[in-house]
């Protein structure tokens, strides 16, 4: 279901996934199915979602970030893709980022350029990421440090 409210401009957009009000979707975005994208959430042309993601209000996923199945990405949870932004910048060096199957990342959480968030693990609410996450381990803070591990996905 697209809201008539959205602008979804892709047609590579999964069954059974949701794209709620005042959503833009570019034309050349991936989004696979029983994904729920929730209203304004922003997600541009070079990105990839894979299936059963859910994406909470006010998110923007920037050109090169993926991510993959099985993940929850909280409200307000802000991500990069130029460690060095600059209003109209000629040298534009895209940093690409991963947030890999099954990871869940916690409301305003900001994941800087380039990061590469491990399956299962969790970022907390509030925290800064400036650095790869391994998989399966708990990350607070700003910036993020090292929580816990765990041997099994959270529940």
């Amino acid at each position: 279901m697209i809201h008539p409210l959205a602008d979804v401009q892709s047609q590579k957009i999964g069954e059974g996934t949701t794209i709620w009000q005042f959503c833009v979707v570019l034309k050349n975005a991936t989004i696979g199915k029983n994904c729920n994208i929730n209203c304004q959430v922003f997600i541009e042309n070079k990105v990839v979602i894979g299936d059963n993601v859910t994406i909470k209000p006010g998110v923007q996923i920037w050109d090169g970030i993926t991510v993959e199945d099985d993940v929850f990405i909280g409200p307000n949870v802000t991500f990069t893709n130029d460690l060095f932004p600059k209003s109209k910048n000629q040298n534009f060096n895209l940093k690409e980022t991963i947030i890999k199957k099954g990871a869940s990342i916690g409301a305003n959480a900001t994941i800087l350029a380039g990061i590469t968030i491990g399956e299962n693990s969790l970022i907390g609410a509030g925290s800064v990421v400036t650095k790869d996450i391994p998989a399966n381990e708990l990350w607070i803070g700003n910036p993020a440090k090292f929580y816990k591990k765990y041997e099994t996905p959270l529940l």
